[in-house]
């Protein structure tokens, strides 16, 4: 069975080297949505949504509120993606369930995807 969950982060970053508006410091809402599979369990869940929680909460908390060129060199959607499911594979480790999806949005309408 499948789980979702969709949390935000608020950032700023410049795309080095990128010849238009985006090579100066800009900022984005960021909206990621992660899908996670697993057998439901004796307790009847797959995974509890509030530890699934903590755990995205916990992938996310060095890109909130931050320059994400402090972070990664070349922060474009798709770097910032993998990122974040590298991180999120880590504390997802132990946890009975596997990561399938990830999509990130930058902004309302453009949004990138792993599965």
């Amino acid at each position: 069975m499948k789980l979702g969950l969709v949390m935000e982060f608020d950032a700023a970053h410049r795309l080095p080297g990128y010849q238009g508006k985006c090579a100066n410091m800009h900022g984005h809402t960021y909206k990621v949505e992660i899908i996670v599979k697993g057998d439901v369990g004796a307790d009847g869940f797959v995974m509890d949504f509030y530890k699934l929680k903590q755990i995205l909460g916990k992938a996310l908390q060095d890109l909130d509120h931050r320059c994400l060129n402090e972070l990664i060199s070349n922060p474009t959607a798709e770097t910032i993606a993998e990122w974040i499911w590298q991180k999120l594979s880590q504390l997802l480790g132990e946890c009975p369930v596997t990561l399938v999806s990830l999509k990130l949005w930058e902004g309302k309408n453009k949004w990138v995807m792993i599965d």
